[in-house]
């Protein structure tokens, strides 16, 4: 426990010192965050206007899937925010930058994530905050459910950052399959926006058994929505969201040190 509180402390160092840097510059950071916020903001206006056409997508009202949007852009954007920089470990690897890390005495996946760091992709937390709260106000809340949802957003965030991590390890073999990971994070994060009752059963089976998208929004919102699950799988995938989190993020330390012990410099 001691390790991993020096560790985070690490972290926050060098956050803080690409913080102040990009506050040198106060003008492009706001606008950097507020044109991020607004590029994300199209995604939900996209499904409003959907909606404008439909009174129902797969079974779900449009708060309903407003709630399943913001708590899965929750977990991407808080991911995305703390840990996206490992997504450039094949250019690290390329330019020699990974060499360099490795020879200072503060973990390397530490260094990694938190390279290059920067609040500008705040704009994105603040606008699936925005959007969760308002289909939260549909919500018929009590203890549990209260519970079940600091469960999933937060659950939601230690999936993808397992994602981000054992995804971006591919280009220790690769150097450079970037998208390849992105299909996965970003493009999980996605999926998720939507009631996975439009998909193929499947496609539900994949999202839960190989890439445990679903635990980052679509069971706990099944309890958290009171809704009857349209596939019938086992009631208790609904509160298992930490379960899968857990094991993702051991899956993705597993691959991380596999691919540093394979990593051979750059040879540069």
């Amino acid at each position: 426990m001691a390790e991993a509180v020096v560790h985070a402390q690490r972290y926050v160092d060098i956050a803080w010192l690409w913080i102040r840097a990009a506050w040198q510059y106060p003008a492009s950071f706001v606008m950097l965050a507020v044109g991020n916020g607004l590029i994300n903001l199209l995604d939900f206006l996209g499904l409003w206007i959907m909606f404008s056409h439909l009174d129902r997508l797969g079974g779900f009202a449009l708060h309903e899937v407003a709630f399943l949007y913001g708590a899965s852009s929750l977990g991407i954007g808080v991911a995305d925010t703390l840990i996206g920089s490992v997504e450039r470990i094949g250019t690290y690897i390329r330019t020699g930058r990974l060499d360099q890390m490795l020879t200072k005495p503060v973990p390397l996946l530490v260094q990694v994530c938190a390279d290059q760091f920067t609040l500008r992709r705040l704009g994105r937390i603040t606008q699936a905050a925005v959007v969760f709260a308002w289909a939260c106000t549909y919500v018929d809340w009590s203890p549990l459910r209260v519970v079940a949802a600091v469960s999933m957003v937060a659950s939601g965030a230690v999936v993808f950052f397992g994602l981000f991590v054992a995804f971006s390890c591919v280009q220790f073999w690769t150097h450079d399959a970037s998208e390849f990971a992105n299909a996965f994070t970003y493009g999980g994060a996605t999926v998720a926006q939507y009631p996975l009752s439009i998909f193929p059963r499947e496609v539900l089976v994949g999202l839960t058994f190989v890439i445990p998208i679903a635990f980052v929004n679509w069971y706990p919102s099944l309890f958290i929505l009171g809704r009857e699950d349209p596939y019938a799988m086992p009631a208790w995938f609904q509160w298992s969201s930490p379960l899968a989190a857990a094991a993702t993020m051991l899956v993705a330390l597993s691959v991380w040190r596999l691919g540093v012990r394979r990593y051979t410099s750059t040879g540069s």
